[in-house]
This record gives structure tokens, sequence and C-alpha cells, in this order.
């Protein structure tokens, strides 16, 4: 008898040494875009505006922290164990108002609140920020940015870029690095666009403090 009960607990011991082992969830991995060195930023500005950056908008995919994939024309979905550190439309509103700042273009930039005045708002829709086949592997950013004008409600200039990235690699971490490459790349055009729109229309009497 009390051989056969110390076989019965062992086999006890050992469904549930597999079951355990069968419920180990896998890590879920993070990911972060590199914001790179801040350029020094010029002593006087050659636009002497305060900029405020609005919050990016997005659908709800780009507000969730996991990374997206497209499996066909129409159809999207998510990683279950591959996030962002930060969901994607609050990442590309920081690296947009880390870019106009590093321009040294502007007296300030800084991210819209109650306490914060200033003479123009940026706005931006994030359309798509994936990974996608077509046909190769690519890392798809698509971003869209407007320049208006609080004192008069008017939208004052208005770019988008939209491209895809070739992946060098299979991985989610080479995924990642494309995308990194991409958004850096869409950011320094727009605001580039935005500049060269200040530098053919020079604001006439800037208010904000």
């Amino acid at each position: 008898m009390l051989t056969r009960r110390i076989q019965q607990a062992a086999l006890v011991l050992l469904i549930a040494g597999v079951v355990a082992g069968c419920g180990a969830s896998r890590p879920v991995k993070y990911y972060v875009l590199d914001v790179g060195p801040t350029p020094a930023t010029s002593a006087s500005p050659q636009v002497p505006v305060t900029l405020l950056v609005s919050r990016i908008t997005a659908s709800s995919l780009y507000r969730d922290n996991r990374l997206v994939y497209g499996t066909g024309a129409v159809q999207l979905g998510t990683y279950e164990y591959d996030r962002w550190a930060a969901p994607p439309a609050e990442m590309v509103q920081d690296m947009l108002i880390g870019t106009l700042r590093s321009s040294g273009t502007y007296r300030s930039v800084s991210r819209i609140s109650t306490s914060v005045r200033g003479d123009y708002v940026v706005r931006g829709h994030l359309y798509a920020m994936d990974d996608v086949q077509s046909p190769g592997l690519t890392a798809r950013f698509s971003l869209q940015l407007e320049l208006f004008d609080p004192k008069t409600g008017a939208t004052l200039w208005s770019s988008s870029y939209t491209h895809d990235e070739p992946v060098s690699g299979k991985t989610v971490a080479d995924v990642v690095e494309a995308q990194d490459r991409n958004v850096r790349a869409g950011l320094t055009q727009l605001t580039s666009e935005l500049g060269q729109y200040f530098a053919s229309h020079p604001p006439q009497a800037p208010t904000g403090q």
C-alpha cells in the first residue's frame, strides 16, 4: 500500500510539472525607435515663433503598443509578444518635437497644453506604421502633418510622407531597424518642408510667449 501511494504521488507531481511547463508563456519583447544624438541648435532662430505640437491622431491599432503587420491589401494584425515600449502615435509625437527643436529654426517647440501659449499648432495623423509584404518584407510608415493657425482657424500648410523601407532580414528586430530609418527620414522630410513654408511665408506678428 505504501509503495502504491508513493507511486501515485509521484505520478501526480509529474503531471503537475508537465502542465506547468505547457502553461509557461513566451517572454514579451519591447522595442524603441532610436532618436539618435540631438544636433546643436542655432543661437538665434530663423523663425521667431512658438510651435505647439498636438497629439498625433491615429487608429486604435497605433494607440496600442503591439507591433502591427499587414497580411494583405485590406487586413492587419498584431504581434502578441513583440511590442513597442510606447504606443506608436506617442513615439512619433515625441520624435516630431525633438526633430523640430533640433533644427534650431523656431524660438520654441512644445507639446500642446493649457499652460503654454503658441503662435501655431502642428497637427498630425499617423496612417501606417507596420510591416507588409510588397512583395518583399518592408516597413511602411505614413504620416500627414499640417500647420494650423489658431488665430484665424485656418490650415496654412499640409504635407504627407508615405514610404516602404526594405527590411534587410526576417526578424522583428530587422523590421524595427527599418522602421526606425523610415520614421526618421519621414520626419526630416516633413519638418524641412515646414521650414520652407515659413521661409516663403514669414510670420508677421508672433504672439506666443
